[in-house]
């Protein structure tokens, strides 16, 4: 098997990145909190990251850009239809983290 190029390395991580991206999309029933409880980050980190980067690289996005980029609709919405209380149990985790 041949060597990735560095070019090829990063096309590799950007569908990667897409595929996660879409595959939190799709996956509604999976709350922001049960990603933080279980890998320490989630949508809304992922939005930050992506945020950050776009204006080292001097792309002037703000986080409700990102996040709408990530959500695949503007927070406000996907909070509205999808999020829920987080249970006690959850909140207790997050908060021992």
């Amino acid at each position: 098997m041949s060597k990735i190029n560095k070019e090829n390395e990063i096309l590799i991580k950007a569908k990667v990145l897409d595929h996660l991206i879409e595959h939190l999309q799709k996956r509604t029933d999976v709350q922001n909190i049960d990603l933080m409880n279980l890998s320490g980050f989630c949508r809304n980190c992922i939005s930050k990251w992506y945020a950050k980067y776009a204006n080292e690289e001097g792309y002037d996005l703000d986080y409700e850009e990102t996040r709408k980029i990530i959500y695949g609709m503007p927070y406000s919405e996907w909070k509205d239809r999808f999020q829920t209380e987080a249970s006690a149990e959850q909140l207790s985790k997050f908060d021992k983290d």
